[in-house]
């Protein structure tokens, strides 16, 4: 198996070495963290039930990264001995994936910290050994045994024993949005369901639609489980009687919070200087960096996505009125209209109803009629003459928008999307971490990623995953 593997590395490093290439990104699921879950008990068999559990997850920024989130978690379980003897066992709490696997790239973090108190004492808690618990079968253990934290309890018989575990646990997922889970299926070893059970995320503003990513029909990745409320600044989920399987394992997205607040302080800023035009400019571009999908580039299509698009629009619309002779504001507007057009109309082959493509290359050629130099608006211009041919014509004398004034040639049905990112400038405003869009079908000349290698190598990657167990 590993030789295999290598040997398709091997064939996926020659093809890339054959042709010229800037700074791609690397087209990798990014690697889970441990999430938060339920007590398990050691023994098979018992008498305890879970009558109770509320877990609270505080969703704060990574000190440590500023595209990351962490969550500060609570779990305060009630417990109750429904048998006629006492119990003592040794509770345990899963450090890592308690199933076995990985966090895709063959890693198993920790949880590093964790305290566990029982009726409001401290107990200490040693590191153990145990099988991997795994439900979905043999072929995604990867290991045999994980690390838990085990504590020693007593349940005396028909008397509420209560015990709370505090640790912090990090979100994983695609900027500019988190993920994080709470595992409900590691509290199938107690006895009966759990009575009741109430799982609460908290942000530090206002929960809302646009700030968390709720269900919706339009992609599998992200997504937030389902019969989440919004309610002020949390998120909730209600159980009565809950059989604590994998189905009811609980799942949220959210917007990375130093990205949302950045929305909520310029939404601030232009609510008291409406005719701040650079304001107006950061918060069309927050919402864009929102309402884009952040590993291929391609607009949000649900509901709340396409709005957000809609606020990102108004907003740079905006910010030109007062800001018209700024060509990095053009640059960032043409970059919004593009990812819908390029996704939503060119690729899906709809017609342009609404003349978005001219006013990309309107936006495109006042920018570089402002500056020439602007090397971020010559990078997006490049991509769109090479995915659309007969738009942009490309001489060392300049650029001559031809769809401006003629009809392109109509589009051919494309195969793919691949990623390479538009060059940032030597002086970046518009640093933004938004994958850039590149063209697709028509392989343009000097393109990072050109020839046969370009339709190879997204296939070779995804082989990768597979092999990876990736998600």
């Amino acid at each position: 198996m590993k030789r295999k593997l290598l040997s398709l590395m091997l064939i996926l490093s020659v093809l890339i070495s054959l042709f010229p290439f800037k700074d791609v990104h690397a087209d990798v699921a990014p690697p889970q963290t441990p999430p938060g879950s339920n007590l398990n008990p050691v023994d098979e068999t018992t008498q305890v039930r879970m009558m109770a559990e509320t877990v609270i997850l505080n969703i704060r920024q990574d000190p440590q990264d500023d595209t990351g989130a962490i969550a500060d978690t609570t779990a305060t379980f009630t417990m109750r001995n429904l048998g006629t003897a006492e119990e003592k066992m040794q509770a345990r709490f899963p450090l890592s994936f308690f199933g076995g696997d990985s966090d895709g790239f063959g890693n198993f973090p920790e949880i590093e910290q964790i305290a566990v108190s029982v009726d409001g004492n401290s107990v200490a808690t040693n590191r153990v050994m145990r099988p991997a618990m795994s439900s979905r079968g043999p072929a995604y253990i990867e290991r045999a045994e994980v690390p838990w934290a085990s504590f020693e309890v007593t349940f005396p018989p028909g008397q509420d024993v209560t015990i709370e575990v505090a640790y912090t646990t990090s979100g994983y997922g695609y900027y500019p949005y988190e993920v994080f889970k709470y595992i409900l299926e590691t509290g199938a070893g107690w006895k009966d369901t759990i009575g009741a059970a109430d799982i609460i995320v908290r942000l530090p503003y206002e929960a809302s639609n646009f700030n968390v990513w709720l269900p919706d029909e339009t992609t599998e990745y992200f997504k937030t489980g389902p019969g989440g409320v919004l309610n002020g600044n949390e998120v909730r989920w209600h159980f009565e009687n809950l059989e604590p399987i994998e189905e009811n394992n609980i799942k949220i997205t959210v917007v990375t919070p130093t990205l949302w607040q950045n929305v909520l302080n310029e939404t601030d800023t232009v609510s008291k200087n409406p005719n701040d035009g650079e304001a107006w400019g950061r918060l069309g571009k927050a919402y864009k960096e929102v309402a884009i999908m952040p590993k291929h580039g391609d607009p949000r299509m649900d509901s709340d996505g396409q709005e957000l698009l809609q606020l990102s629009q108004q907003a740079y619309e905006k910010c030109l009125a007062l800001l018209p002779k700024d060509p990095l504001w053009h640059f960032g507007y043409a970059e919004l209209l593009w990812s819908q057009y390029y996704f939503d109309i060119y690729l899906a082959q709809k017609p342009d109803t609404e003349g978005l493509f001219s006013r990309i290359l309107t936006e495109l050629k006042t920018s570089l009629d402002l500056d020439s130099n602007n090397q971020r608006t010559k990078d997006l211009v490049s991509w769109i003459s090479s995915s659309i041919p007969g738009s942009v014509s490309i001489t060392d004398s300049g650029y001559d928008f031809l769809a401006l004034t003629a009809t392109p040639i109509p589009p051919k049905p494309l195969l793919f999307v691949t990623e390479t990112p538009i060059p940032s400038p030597t002086v970046e405003v518009f640093s933004s971490p938004t994958p850039s869009l590149v063209p697709t079908g028509q392989t343009p000349t000097g393109s990072p990623v050109c020839g046969g290698a370009a339709f190879l190598v997204p296939f070779l990657v995804i082989a990768l995953w597979w092999k990876r167990k990736i998600i």
